[in-house]
């Protein structure tokens, strides 16, 4: 038997949507996805704004489940969820329309 997707419930989605409900996330899932791995320094230096900040936003995508973070020595890398895959190519798609 093939296995059926769940449907997200209202709640998750709104998770989801908060998590890109900014200009700069939305910025930033973006930059994560034509950059898998890149450090939050590279974040910083590519959207050209404060540490603090930033780092709040990419926080908040992934409490969002859209980016997660993995420890490479000393370096944090950030790459999408497959839920943010989902979403940059909904962004892509919706842009373009």
């Amino acid at each position: 038997m093939g296995e059926e997707k769940k449907t997200k419930g209202p709640r998750k989605l709104e998770r989801h949507f908060k998590g890109v409900a900014n200009h700069r996330r939305i910025q930033i899932l973006l930059l994560v996805a034509a950059k898998p791995g890149i450090s939050l320094g590279e974040v910083v230096e590519a959207v050209r704004g404060n540490m603090k900040t930033i780092s709040e936003h990419v926080r908040r995508l992934v409490i969002a489940g859209l980016v997660e973070k993995r420890h490479a020595g000393t370096t944090i890398e950030h790459s999408l969820t497959p839920y943010g895959r989902t979403f940059v190519g909904f962004i892509r798609e919706f842009s373009n329309s």
